[in-house]
């Protein structure tokens, strides 16, 4: 899940929330959507392999 924050970056945000706060975790900022994209198949890849 990427959310574009007021600074102009993008962030990558787990899809689920974590039980101990109820927010989303950081999975990594980035300067542009592309390489958050990037980023988020890899981590998808990694979770199932």
């Amino acid at each position: 899940m990427i959310r574009k924050l007021k600074s102009g970056h993008y962030r990558l945000y787990s899809r689920s929330k974590n039980p101990r706060t109820g927010k989303r975790r950081n999975l990594g900022t980035f300067s542009t959507r592309a390489a958050a994209e990037k980023h988020e198949r890899a981590v998808q890849y990694f979770k199932r392999h």
